[in-house]
């Protein structure tokens, strides 16, 4: 085990200066060792560090009986820095195998006469808590010790017991009247009361604890009715229904309560904080009646600071299913028109509060209601929606606060979603937004900008007429002088290639350029290229990476441009296709593929072993091999065309049962099922990479999708057209233009798809058979139709947001990774496959790992010795098992077999799963060599025959015997 931590280390990446785990760990003991407290206490604050860069249990094992060594035998201040050490690694703590040894060590501080020792164990035992649940030493000294004297053993013992609570059923049921004795008991000062009501929270594990607790609650409630108990009591009750969640409604009604009739401010704004706690953790369970009382209160509250709360938690509800609640006829009553309830009027009141965030608050509850009720009279709603998302945007757009800024934010939000629910009000949004970038603050405009991009990636509302007020802008702010400046030109570029919808002109390509020369630095030259190859811009682009090439300091960055270059350039050359001129698509498709071989050159040059492009390489790559195949595919039609088949060749085919002789010549015949083949081969190859990006975004994604979704159109129209007409089915591709769109991009590969499959199938009903020269204008065509699509390169091409990685460690492991594992034929070998999954800085952005599926296989890589006749199941292995990581860290077994003798070699894979069931192949997969040998009494037992010599009696017997 020792060794494979060991090699799962030397693969890691961190460099050769970087110690491996056994040389970290003695560095780190020998400061543990040392006679200088100093040195002793800066080892004792480097173990996280470590548990980090090696978080398999062997090592993390020996670290933390290390650790507890010193615990015991160190001074308090060593001790203080081990529970430090240990509550940064509590993820860790369950990779611990000797927990036995680790807690003696600890425990036997407790016996001290120091209440200081006594309550640092305490703690340490209570950060140890979801290891050892259930041991009853420990809950003995946490009873005993709450009894103590010393207010800082007491509080220590406080703290061990919320955690025992949350983790042991048994340990909260036999403290919950230990507790409630002690606040309840007069003895007791009120500020310890106040440290023991929190424990409450956890006693819901089963249905008689809560219940009994919330009881407790109650009487503590009326009992005590001075502030601070009142909001502590409170905030517990509201925790321990969250978790129980059988009482959250009586809960609800409670907060309410206390925030209409408690003349307090500090629990109000407590039942405000705790409401939204449970607005934001269970909304279904908001009746319409609960909702009503809280508009009722904060339509009658004269203070500001409360009705924002009051209507952040509303603007919370309203997003959810409570609004529809809200909103449904109570069985019995006439049905009312929206405006009519007091949500709306609450709304609209607020929409123009002197307040901004009262203000923002009240527009993104209408929003909400207008994008959620699908009600015929909601023009008016929809109307004040607008008009108060306009009034908001002049007011915030002008201030450049930290609070105008956020309140901006929320309103362009809600202006995005409104416009995609609503889109006959885009027109208008867009026109307000336009009007007002012009003299707000450099701030507001890059929010501004990212909400005009957004709106126009999924409405093609920013006309022709409206790009010569952004280029005014552009070239205005081209000459300021703000810190803002460089952030602007980025956003503003993106609206304006979002906006020109065909290619640029040449205007507003030399505008941009100018303004780059003149005002910006390479970076912001760079992040404008970006966005042009992302919305399909790619002579802007080409330029760009151009200019930028001699600005950069590394080899790799340089190759990295230039292989930008040549593919915006390569997708440049596809943009001057046109429909019926075949040859001079040929001539195209090739200079741009000439153009797309330099650029991998170059890309597999920027790569490097820690970052290895994988993505952009495959990317790039399939689209390599597309345009390879629609070359191929004009070439076939041209070819088809100039030697059409017989026209007895539907005959032929009916006599000889070979469909392909419908094609005529046999090279036709090969040609079109290969094209065929070759596509569809593409098709899997593009879902192979769409499997392989994990911590791609979903427009990636999509865009991957995209492409395998052409190939595969392609493919079924060479088969609905000329090779199989009969069989050729329309109805697994027809719903591809039902979903919705969210780029530009998208929008025009759909209408692509939808054309050619209306061409394919309006052939097919008309003229059946269709004539060869029909069939090959149309696949030539449609090839034609999807290259003039510009490509858009996404932004997992350029920038990855989420990064996720799986390293795997094997035992038994061989110290040479090239040597053999010896096992012997009559053996199962056990393998455990342990795993940590690593992140990046935004674990989860797009997706999280639900589980992580392995997969382990072995192959016969030589034989030694006779074949002898064994069954096909003790061949192979082929196993799978699905495990689910716990903070981050797996492990498994698996028990192989290697009756055949010889070398084989075992591969395990790991795949994974995301929190929606579907399987991510990320790799990465491990290799490890295994010797079958012969057992030494079959040996001698095969030597014996061979040589002619019966076996002796005692040999029988132990052959007998053998098999128990």
């Amino acid at each position: 085990m020792a060794a494979s931590a060991k090699s799962f280390l030397a693969d890691a990446g961190y460099g050769e200066q970087e110690l491996d785990a056994n040389s970290a760990l003695m560095e780190l003991d020998k400061g543990l060792r040392s006679g200088k407290l100093g040195e002793q206490c800066e080892a004792v604050v480097r173990f996280p560090r470590l548990f980090q860069k090696y978080p398999f249990p062997i090592l993390i094992n020996s670290a933390f009986l290390k650790l507890a060594d010193v615990f015991r035998v160190g001074n308090n201040f060593l001790r203080l820095c081990v529970l430090k050490v240990t509550q940064q690694s509590e993820k860790h703590l369950e990779k611990i195998l000797n927990v036995d040894e680790f807690v003696k060590r600890v425990f036997s501080v407790i016996h001290s006469n120091d209440p200081v020792a006594r309550a640092i164990t305490l703690r340490m035992l209570g950060s140890m808590a979801s290891i050892i649940p259930e041991r009853k030493n420990a809950h003995h000294s946490i009873r005993q010790s709450l009894d103590s004297h010393d207010n800082v053993e007491v509080e220590a013992a406080i703290f061990a017991a919320a955690n025992f609570s949350a983790q042991s059923k048994d340990f909260a049921a036999g403290i919950c009247n230990k507790i409630s004795e002690m606040i309840q008991g007069l003895a007791t000062p009120v500020d310890l009361k106040l440290k023991l009501i929190p424990i409450l929270q956890h006693m819901h594990h089963d249905a008689s604890l809560a219940s009994s607790s919330r009881q407790l609650l109650q009487q503590l409630v009326t009992s005590y009715p001075s502030t601070k108990m009142v909001i502590v009591t409170l905030h517990t009750f509201t925790l321990l229904a969250a978790s129980s969640l059988v009482d959250i409604p009586k809960q609800i009604q409670l907060l309410l309560q206390y925030l209409k009739n408690d003349p307090r401010k500090a629990v109000k704004r407590l039942a405000i904080q705790d409401l939204k706690l449970l607005a934001n953790k269970t909304p279904h369970t908001w009746s319409r009646e609960n909702i009503q009382a809280l508009c009722e209160s904060a339509l009658h509250t004269p203070y500001d600071s409360l009705k924002l709360g009051m209507l952040s938690v509303l603007s919370t509800l309203s997003g959810t299913i409570a609004i529809k609640q809200y909103f449904s006829s109570a069985p019995g009553t006439a049905a009312t028109t929206v405006r009519s309830f007091d949500l709306v009027k609450l709304a609209q009141e607020c929409c123009y509060h002197n307040n901004r965030g009262i203000a923002a608050h009240g527009v993104r509850i209408l929003t909400n209601i207008s994008a959620s009720c699908q009600e015929k009279d909601l023009l008016p709603l929809e109307q004040d929606a607008v008009f108060g998302l306009e009034s908001l945007l002049v007011l915030c757009s002008q201030d450049d606060s930290p609070g105008a800024q956020a309140t901006l934010k929320i309103t362009l939000t809600c202006m995005v979603k409104l416009v995609k629910c609503r889109p006959h009000l885009s027109q208008s949004v867009v026109e307000s937004l336009l009007t007002q970038l012009q003299s707000a603050q450099d701030a507001a405009r890059i929010l501004m900008c990212h909400c005009l991009a957004a709106i126009a990636m999924q409405l093609p509302v920013l006309a022709d007429g409206m790009l010569g007020d952004l280029m005014d802008l552009y070239k205005l702010i081209g000459r300021s002088t703000t810190d803002k400046k460089q952030e602007l030109l980025v956003s503003l570029a993106t609206v304006i290639f979002v906006s020109s919808q065909k290619a640029l002109s040449s205007e507003i390509k030399t505008v941009i350029k100018q303004q780059l020369e003149n005002a910006s630095n390479g970076w912001t030259a760079y992040r404008i290229a970006r966005q042009a190859s992302r919305m399909g811009n790619h002579d802007m682009a080409r330029e760009l990476y151009q200019s930028l090439l001699t600005q950069v300091a590394s080899e790799h960055f340089y190759f990295w441009l230039n292989s930008l270059k040549e593919f915006s350039h390569a997708e440049q050359c596809l943009t001057s296709l046109q429909e019926d001129n075949y040859s001079s698509a040929l001539s195209c498709i090739a200079e741009a593929l000439k153009s797309y071989h330099k650029g991998i050159a170059s890309l597999t040059a920027a790569s490097t072993p820690l970052n290895p492009l994988s993505f952009q390489c495959g990317f790039v790559k399939l689209r390599i091999d597309l345009l390879q195949a629609f070359s191929q595919l004009i070439c076939t039609c041209n070819s088809l065309k100039t030697s059409p088949p017989p026209a007895i060749a539907t005959t032929i085919a009916m006599t000889s049962g070979n469909d392909l002789q419908r094609c005529g010549r046999i090279s036709n015949q090969a040609c079109m099922k290969h094209s065929m083949e070759e596509f569809r081969n593409l098709a899997t190859r593009y879902g192979d990479l769409y499997q392989s990006s994990f911590d791609a975004d979903s427009a990636t994604l999509r865009n991957v999708e995209l492409q395998q979704q052409s190939c595969l159109l392609i493919s079924h129209a060479i088969e609905a057209l000329i090779l199989d007409p009969e069989s050729a089915s329309f109805q697994e591709y027809s719903s591809n233009g039902t979903a919705h769109v969210e780029s530009e991009y998208e929008r025009r590969m759909m209408s692509v798809f939808n054309h050619v499959l209306e061409e394919v199938e309006s052939l097919n009903r008309k003229y059946a058979p269709v004539s060869y020269l029909a069939s090959s204008t149309c696949l030539c065509n449609a090839v034609i139709a999807l290259l003039k699509v510009p490509l858009s390169f996404q932004r997992y091409f350029f920038q990855k947001l989420q990064s996720t990685s799986i390293k795997l460690a094997l035992s038994p492991s061989p110290r040479n990774p090239a040597e053999p594992i010896a096992v012997q034929n009559n053996q199962q070998l056990a393998l455990k496959v342990e795993g940590v999954v690593q992140h990046g800085s935004k674990p989860g952005l797009f997706r999280k790992i639900q589980s992580v599926c392995l997969n382990v296989s072995s192959v016969l890589q030589s034989k030694s010795g006779q074949d002898y006749k064994i069954p096909i199941d003790n061949m192979t292995n082929e196993m799978e098992q699905r495990v689910e990581p716990h903070n981050d860290y797996f492990s498994t077994q698996f028990l192989l077999n290697f009756v055949i003798l010889g070398t084989h070699n075992i591969t395990v894979e790991s795949s994974v799963i995301d929190s929606n069931g579907i399987v991510w192949k990320t790799g990465p997969k491990t290799t490890i060599f295994v010797k079958s040998l012969e057992d030494p009494y079959s040996q001698q037992v095969r030597l014996q025959q061979q040589q002619g010599q019966p076996p002796s009696q005692q040999q029988q017997q132990r052959t007998a015997y053998s098999r128990f």
